[in-house]
């Protein structure tokens, strides 16, 4: 006797083929279709997910929403998973995981009074690891995906324990033969699953009408009745992702073990619409930084509790997340509109951001004649060293060939610094663009006076006078770029070797039209590489009138860091590449401006270490995971490493939006542009393309890169590349402000004694009882950390296991510090 639990749903894209007002409506046309089904059909379920699609049909049609609500408390409409939508499950933080849950969960226990033990992500494109531990903190006993499929992540069984870091572990389901069926053809599609699985005793199979939308069809559940009329031996059940994982649980024994996250597929989608996943990252940085600000300032009593919400932020963020709109694989309005909505959240944020902040400027002395007062908040909850940056302007415009050249200071001591060229280009010593390297208090106000020396004239860096390179030294590390190529030909930290010659080449790939890359694992095919311009060609490349300069060039030069430019072309594109060479450390910023107009191409920038035989860790949702060091394509977050523990040295690379590239024998890839189609989606030999007209192709013209690299002792590099990521992420932000002088300076907001832990949320709570602080610890080693809040008395050592997520729950009256779960009970 077989059991089978049928599972019809309709997974509904809100977005890809249509924009979302189209996706509303597909919405709530499906939803009265399975409604009146729910209600013809005694013993028929319809099972959904998504909050957000809920919100829809509840905005545009309420009786519809009631009618819904009633078959929820009948239990002839299941609500299923429990997240807002279902996002990317590759690329979003650790943090946005915790809100996608979050806000699902409010929503369905607000509207149903229903809380699912089963997620749900059927149609993203794979999964990675450090969900399990999210959706273990969660209260989720099961999850069910259907991609990555057997030929592309070889699983021992479609039921198995999938474990994550910290010891944590959640039940999977991989679903049969994809989420959707063909109308009238649900039978077709279950004999199929007896067929191939003919051993197994309970099961479950997932139907519905159509990808992206449908639902149940009178000519599908009659087939249904009749195969159950016909074949005594199954048995068939109008069921739930719940009741299955029950009955396996009951039945099934011990499942087999799965110890990696659940990748690949579609691995053109880690880097198709870059600016996407670019805007998206800012947003997530953003967000997360405004709120622990915000949150500071209402602890120390300087804004209301009213004023810490973002909500309308979050949402914009979810939305982002959303599997086809992150990962790049939608029409170009689709593409717009998801540039319109991240650019909301952040306009957003920016006005929260600014309020916080002058509200923590309190107790700040006001600014002195002959200096201009400099402020940087750091969000983090430990000190902060580094290069920071501030644009501001002088008291009145100066007409004369003289320069003023800013000079900072912290409390009243000089610190390195240099004034290099403004984001305008008005030649008037007016405005000023200052870098300078210093300390930053941890959660707190750094403040900064900025006065001016008068010189003769402006500084401009001397020309390179070296045969054949520049060579910068700084004791620390020491840095040869090629002028005759361009590219960085030594890198040498503490006196070794991390770099091969010809390091940051932009190498061009060969790529299709499909924006998913559906059939591939790898971009590996060489189609040529970027090559530095003739003196000539990049001086008009540069806009330079009657005038011809080297085409690598020395164009920042001081105390903090010298800065290196170089200009380069294939076919119809172009690229800037800056490098920023410090006069104290060792990490190498190298900044790629791209003026991209190829088809069917992929742009990568390569990064040949001297660890030939390195392995690839790269970060994920709150962990650190093995990648493929083969050549395949792979998916990481804010970080990626080599590591050779034969040498005992890592090289890592730091990105502030970019999410794809591989590694083969020590050659780290970084993945920058893909040109192929939008939407274009291949389907047998059929052209992928329209062959009789003009087509518009992904990611053309000007695109911006960032990167921070640093090499050294493995261990120590481990332990360290988590925090700096964090820095260069969610950046202490900087601005030139005249305070009132008013009021009385706060203390740090929080304090975290520990190099490794991270502190990722100091956020209000939901229910607006206190505020929620979440604490990760980056490496495998338990932690003991002390944590300290100076303004409620607060101090206590708390032990986080390796690799742990902690959530807490400060309240104020009386103050106390709290465990709690992720959802925030």
């Amino acid at each position: 006797m077989k059991k089978v639990h049928l599972v019809c749903n309709a997974h509904l894209d809100p977005v890809w083929l249509w924009e979302w007002e189209e996706g509303a409506a597909e919405a709530v046309s499906t939803f009265r279709v399975a409604a009146d089904f729910c209600e013809t059909y005694q013993d028929f379920v319809f099972n959904h997910n998504e909050a957000l699609l809920y919100q829809w049909v509840a905005d545009y049609e309420p009786q519809l929403f009631e009618r819904i609500k009633k078959l929820v408390a009948s239990g002839r409409w299941h609500i299923m998973g429990g997240w807002h939508l279902q996002p990317d499950c590759n690329m979003p933080s650790g943090e946005s995981f915790v809100r996608q849950i979050l806000s699902g969960r409010r929503y369905f226990h607000r509207h149903f009074e229903k809380t699912p033990t089963v997620a749900i992500n059927f149609d993203p494109f794979g999964h990675n690891r450090g969900l399990v531990q999210i959706m273990q903190q969660a209260g989720f006993t099961g999850y069910v995906v259907t991609r990555p499929g057997q030929a592309d992540c070889p699983l021992p069984a479609d039921d198995f324990l999938w474990e994550g870091f910290a010891g944590s572990r959640i039940a999977v389901h991989r679903g049969f033969a994809g989420y959707n069926s063909q109308r009238g053809e649900v039978v077709k599609k279950l004999g199929e699953y007896c067929r191939a699985n003919p051993e197994k005793d309970t099961g479950m199979l997932l139907w519905g009408i159509g990808n992206h939308g449908g639902g149940p069809s009178r000519e599908d559940i009659a087939a249904l009745q009749t195969y159950a009329a016909e074949h005594p031996e199954v048995t068939l059940v109008h069921g739930t992702p719940e009741a299955y994982f029950t009955e396996m649980a009951q039945n099934h024994g011990e499942l087999p073990r799965v110890s990696h996250s659940l990748n690949p597929w579609g691995v053109g989608c880690y880097t198709s619409q870059i600016r996407i996943k670019q805007k998206h990252r800012k947003l997530e940085n953003e967000l997360f930084l405004t709120e622990k600000m915000l949150s500071a300032a209402v602890l120390h009593g300087l804004l209301p509790a009213a004023s810490a919400g973002l909500d309308e932020a979050v949402g914009d963020l979810l939305l982002s997340q959303f599997h086809d709109i992150l990962p790049g694989s939608s029409i170009p309005p689709v593409e717009e509109t998801s540039l319109r909505l991240l650019d909301h959240g952040l306009e957003v944020v920016s006005r929260k951001k600014m309020k916080a902040f002058v509200a923590l400027l309190s107790g700040q002395a006001p600014g002195v004649d002959g200096e201009i007062p400099i402020f940087l908040y750091n969000p983090h909850p430990y000190p902060v060293k580094g290069v920071f940056e501030c644009e501001f302007q002088l008291a009145d415009q100066n007409w004369t060939d003289s320069f003023s050249l800013a000079e900072i200071y912290q409390e009243g001591r000089l610190i390195p610094c240099q004034t290099e060229q403004e984001a305008s280009n008005i030649n008037l010593d007016w405005r000023k663009h200052a870098v300078f390297e210093a300390e930053l208090a941890p959660s707190a106000m750094t403040r900064f006076g900025c006065r001016f020396r008068k010189i003769p004239s402006r500084l401009r860096p001397e020309p390179i006078r070296h045969a054949g390179k520049i060579l910068l030294d700084n004791g620390e590390m020491a840095v040869v770029i090629n002028t005759k190529t361009g590219l960085v030909d030594s890198l040498r930290v503490g006196g070794t070797e991390m770099l091969k010659p010809g390091a940051f080449n932009a190498v061009v790939l060969q790529d299709d039209d499909d924006p998913w890359g559906m059939r591939v694992h790898s971009f590996r095919r060489e189609a040529g590489r970027f090559t530095l311009m003739r003196p000539e060609e990049g001086a008009r490349f540069s806009g330079l009138e009657d005038k011809v300069i080297d085409s690598v060039r020395i164009i920042e030069e001081g105390p903090v860091r010298t800065v290196v430019e170089a200009v380069f072309h294939y076919g119809d594109s172009f690229l800037c590449q800056r490098y920023f060479v410090p006069k104290k450390g060792c990490e190498l910023e190298v900044e790629l401006r791209v003026f991209w107009n190829e088809k069917r191409r992929f742009l990568k920038l390569s990064v040949p270490t001297v660890l030939d035989r390195a392995h690839c860790l790269g970060q994920v949702a709150y962990g650190r995971d093995r990648m493929p060091d083969n050549g395949d394509e792979a998916v990481a977050q804010k970080w990626a490493a080599l590591v050779s523990e034969e040498e005992n040295l890592a090289w890592t690379c730091i990105n502030d939006g970019t999410y794809g590239f591989d590694c083969l024998d020590g050659e780290l890839r970084l993945s920058l542009l893909r040109s192929p189609g939008y939407a274009c989606h291949p389907i047998h030999d059929r052209p992928m393309m329209p062959q009789d007209r003009f087509s518009p192709h992904i990611d053309q013209g000007e695109r911006l890169f960032r990167f921070w690299f640093k090499g050294g002792v493995a261990s120590e590099r481990l332990s360290e590349v988590e925090r700096e990521a964090q820095i260069h992420n969610e950046k202490p932000f900087a601005l030139s402000y005249y305070p009132h002088g008013a009021g009385m300076t706060p203390p740090p907001a929080v304090l975290l004694e520990s190099r490794t832990v991270q502190m990722h949320a100091f956020k209000k709570a939901e229910d607006g009882e206190g505020f929620i602080l979440r604490l990760h610890a980056a490496t495998s080693q338990d932690e003991v950390v002390r944590i300290r809040i100076p303004s409620v008395g607060i101090a206590e050592t708390l032990v986080i296991p390796g690799e742990a997520i902690r959530t807490y729950r400060l309240r104020l009256e009386p103050p106390s510090l709290v465990e709690t779960g992720v959802c925030e009970i």
